[in-house]
């Protein structure tokens, strides 16, 4: 069944709601790699509310699949089953001081922007934000860090939407953070949080925000189509000098490379399919493990069909 005639199966269900649906959507429109086949369906709720109806409204069948702002993502050549749902900037990407030391930000923020409103509102902590390219959620589902500070020293609580529709307020226990990882229920889309640092001078935080910028761009390929860092560390090894050790720094297939600037940000050179990608990282993997009985697992979220059906 194509998307279109998914959807059209599925409007009397839906028929109440207010965000925006899309079939046999390109989901390279929304990856940073540029690569990826279409969505079945692709919605966009209008807010929490639509959001909810949305699930609770939508038959237990349909699969459903999140995606953020893509940049730590790789969609298959083949599109993806069911329905995809992106939280829109309009509906999802508030962010509000909210006590002294506090911030509430929807999903759909960017990671840089909820930095730079802590440097608005003087509150100290944020910086490592502002190295990440990608979103709040993504950083909630993956705890994101950088430069020694992870999402998890700074969640308070965390507000999400099950798949029956149904609205949780998780707490940072909640969450179970570990490195690049959090143990909340996968079926759950996180919707808005409650952050906390601590008040300093704006002028210590720029510093640091400073610092994190060059420290970025002069390391990483912030210019390519790229996905960010591919490989998590693996207990007492950083997977970089792990994968330049076993010669595939700069190593290509087809329209992907390894980095030759960083050697563990993979990227589209221009031509790139998703499989060539995906192929170029398992490469990598079976070269380290080959030299160093070391199984690197992939940072990067790999989803949907390798052929379309």
């Amino acid at each position: 069944m194509s998307g279109a005639e998914l959807l059209k199966k599925l409007e009397s269900n839906l028929s109440d709601v207010r965000g925006r649906l899309l079939a046999d959507e390109p989901m390279s429109k929304y990856t940073w790699f540029q690569v990826g086949g279409p969505a079945d369906i692709l919605f966009q709720p209008a807010d929490e509310e639509d959001l909810a109806l949305f699930l609770n409204h939508l038959p237990e069948e349909i699969p459903v699949m999140v995606v953020g702002v893509g940049s730590n993502l790789l969609v298959r050549d083949g599109g993806i089953d069911g329905v995809v749902i992106r939280l829109s900037a309009k509906g999802f990407g508030h962010v509000a001081q909210v006590s002294d030391t506090r911030l509430e930000s929807g999903t759909a923020v960017p990671d840089k922007r909820l930095a730079a409103k802590a440097l608005e509102a003087g509150i100290g902590g944020f910086e490592f934000y502002h190295g990440i390219p990608g979103g709040i959620g993504g950083a909630l589902r993956m705890n994101a860090g950088a430069n020694g500070t992870e999402t998890t020293n700074r969640v308070v609580e965390v507000h999400a939407v099950d798949r029956q529709g149904n609205k949780h307020v998780l707490t940072h226990e909640d969450m179970g953070y570990t490195y690049r990882h959090s143990a909340a229920s996968e079926d759950l889309i996180f919707t808005r949080a409650i952050f906390e640092g601590a008040v300093q001078d704006k002028e210590i935080i720029q510093q640091g925000m400073d610092e994190v910028q060059h420290h970025r761009e002069t390391v990483q390929p912030v210019k390519e189509k790229t996905g960010g860092s591919t490989f998590k560390n693996p207990d007492g090894h950083s997977a970089w000098k792990l994968v330049d050790a076993a010669g595939m720094r700069g190593f290509k297939v087809g329209g992907a490379q390894m980095s030759e600037m960083h050697c563990n940000f993979m990227i589209n050179t221009g031509n790139a399919s998703a499989a060539d990608i995906e192929t170029l990282g398992e490469t990598v993997r079976e070269k380290v493990l080959e030299n160093f009985a070391i199984q690197l697992e992939w940072e990067i979220k790999r989803i949907g069909r390798f052929d379309l059906p």
